[in-house]
């Protein structure tokens, strides 16, 4: 542990010793302050996020991005985190990004779907793209710049920080044989994957994380799906419900976003908005191997220890679903032209990826089977 520590902050001490060479060697723009100026201004912002108090990994991963950006910055700029409830309730942060009450936010960008339908390919599209290639698609495929635009109208620039990895598929009070076994079913379940289960018949539900266990205890959910393993032991989850589905073919990469009002996002000098990108590369990739390192050890526990049964969704199941994705992706691109737009874009990236795919991951997870 104090080594994985040591190298994050010699990576995050890097990062600012070359931030601020950046910002002293670049021309001054019009209207700029000389760097000697500016390095003396004071930053304090406010961050609230949709994730329970003391949410390992997620509220933990954001927690390490505001102590990152004050270490890089020497302090210029500091970030108070709130989680979701504490500042503005969960699943308002947008709003309080977008109108300037708070300076940044963070959560998954499937939450806004009634405000920006397109911003459902940033968090997880239904048999897509894993974690792989999502990050692929942001970082080197056009899909940050496509993504901070459709943000901008509603003054925000976003970041990806944080990815799970492929999800479970849901806890269920029922086994799921058939696709008549989800019909009638009221289901904890946000973004696409709900619109595609609501062609499947079942009642899909938008609750925050801290709900979830209440809900399913109390019968008013009958299933319910939250991130993985790791998490959903430790919402104790395996006590609310009897069956524990995969794969979790609605959120296969599932991205988390940082959002920052862009009035505030201006104000910052140029070193300052290189730190906070270096900062939120940093977590993205921390918080996707947390999982990656956490949840084959919470699996094992949840199915030695609590005997909870490990079902995997039936290939009928699987078909009917994945046959509901397309005619939901068409349906909302025939209503939507930006969601059609993205749409597209993600589609022409996911082809090309998973053309590669085939031969380098795919293939070699055969091989290693033979």
């Amino acid at each position: 542990m104090q080594r994985r520590r040591f190298i994050r902050q010699l990576t995050v001490a890097s990062a600012a010793l070359g931030g601020g060479l950046l910002a002293g060697c670049r021309d001054r723009q019009d209207g700029a302050e000389p760097a000697a100026v500016a390095s003396k201004k004071q930053y304090r912002w406010k961050l609230t996020t949709t994730w329970p108090p003391n949410f390992p990994i997620f509220q933990e991963g954001v927690q390490r991005f505001a102590e990152d950006v004050k270490t890089m910055s020497g302090g210029r700029l500091s970030i108070q985190v709130y989680a979701g409830g504490e500042l503005v309730p969960a699943l308002q942060s947008f709003d309080a990004v977008s109108q300037g009450t708070v300076e940044m936010g963070h959560g998954a960008g499937y939450y806004w779907a009634g405000k920006i339908p397109a911003a459902q390919f940033f968090t997880a599209v239904p048999f897509g793209m894993n974690a792989q290639g999502m990050h692929a698609w942001m970082y080197a495929g056009g899909g940050l710049e496509l993504y901070q635009e459709v943000y901008r109208p509603f003054n925000l620039v976003p970041f990806p920080v944080g990815n799970s990895g492929v999800q479970m598929g849901g806890w269920f009070n029922k086994r799921i044989d058939s696709v008549a076994d989800l019909k009638g079913l009221k289901m904890r379940i946000p973004g696409l994957g709900g619109k595609v289960m609501a062609k499947a018949g079942v009642n899909p539900v938008l609750l925050p994380g801290a709900e979830i266990y209440t809900a399913l205890e109390r019968k008013t959910l009958d299933a319910a799906e939250w991130v993985g393993p790791y998490h959903d032991e430790r919402l104790g989850l395996h006590r609310a419900a009897q069956y524990y589905y995969y794969p979790g073919w609605h959120e296969p990469g599932p991205m988390l976003e940082l959002i920052i009002n862009l009035k505030a996002w201006e104000s910052l000098t140029d070193d300052l908005r290189l730190i906070v990108q270096t900062a939120a590369i940093a977590i993205n990739t921390w918080m996707f191997a947390e999982f990656e390192a956490r949840n084959h050890q919470s699996l094992r526990t949840l199915r030695e220890q609590f005997k909870v049964q490990i079902l995997e969704f039936p290939p009928e199941v699987l078909r009917a679903l994945k046959r509901h994705t397309q005619e939901v992706l068409d349906e909302e691109a025939a209503k939507d032209a930006t969601f059609k737009r993205v749409y597209e874009a993600y589609e022409k990236f996911r082809r090309e990826h998973d053309a590669w795919a085939e031969i380098s991951e795919e293939s070699y997870a055969r091989a290693r089977k033979l």
